[in-house]
């Protein structure tokens, strides 16, 4: 039988399981979430709930996929006693990846659309009010929109066909890369725009009276912010795990 692959350094690891938990969530939901529900006392809670919740889920699925070696759909077969149902979590698990896909390849869609819109300077001296007309209007065109999708599945299924190190890993360390040089950009925008302190207050300094009952939507959010329950046990069973550490 053919050797797995496995992935080439520990830095490939971490950057794939950064990108599994780092993407939309972080950089468009949870700023307004935090702005909605309460700045800074969002962030403590939604620290604490990624620790107590988030970070055991985490090391469970890591030690799936460790001990197993499998992918999340084989790896509940390989661990489980004998006569038990615990194989039937991984169906959940391919469940939950195809929902997924469906939802991340439409969005992939609309970002390559918006990538070809900025080059093409669409986006240039346009307000607020017109770009959110020209998404609305880019929306409202299922042929165009299914198209995008196509090319991002195309795109997707292309890495995937070069390989664990060839591919993934290699696409997602250049783009990792230029993820962070995003957001430190981002960041150093943020900060010297007007106001910008009264925003660093409000996100540093806790407020418990604002919001104080939402707990669901802390305790909910964390589990995006981790990246847990999808296919994690996969990172695990593709590592040299000794070397790792």
């Amino acid at each position: 039988m053919e050797a797995r692959e496995k992935f080439s350094s520990r830095l490939g690891f971490i950057l794939i399981s950064a990108g599994c938990a780092v993407g939309l969530g972080n950089v468009w939901r949870f700023p307004y979430i935090t702005g909605k529900y309460g700045g800074a006392a969002f962030v403590l809670i939604y620290l604490l709930f990624l620790v107590i919740l988030g970070m055991p889920i985490m090391v469970m699925e890591f030690a799936v996929g460790r001990a197993s070696q499998k992918s999340a759909a084989r790896s509940f077969h390989v661990l489980e006693p004998k006569g038990s149902k615990w194989h039937i979590a991984g169906w959940s698990a391919m469940a939950g990846n195809y929902l997924l896909m469906m939802f991340y390849t439409t969005i992939g869609g609309w970002m390559l659309c918006y990538v070809f819109k900025t080059a093409s300077g669409e986006f240039i001296n346009r307000s607020p009010q017109e770009v959110s007309s020209i998404f609305k209007d880019m929306l409202a065109q299922p042929l165009p929109m299914t198209g995008w999708m196509l090319v991002a599945v195309i795109l997707s299924f292309g890495i995937c066909s070069l390989g664990l190190q060839k591919g993934v890993e290699r696409i997602t360390k250049v783009m990792m890369g230029f993820l962070f040089v995003i957001l430190i950009a981002l960041c150093v925008r943020s900060v010297t725009l007007d106001g910008a302190m009264k925003g660093l207050s409000f996100y540093l300094v806790p407020d418990f009276g604002k919001n104080g009952g939402k707990w669901f939507r802390r305790s909910h959010f964390c589990r995006y912010g981790a990246g847990v329950l999808y296919s994690e046990p996969w990172y695990w069973s593709h590592g040299d795990f000794w070397k790792l550490h």
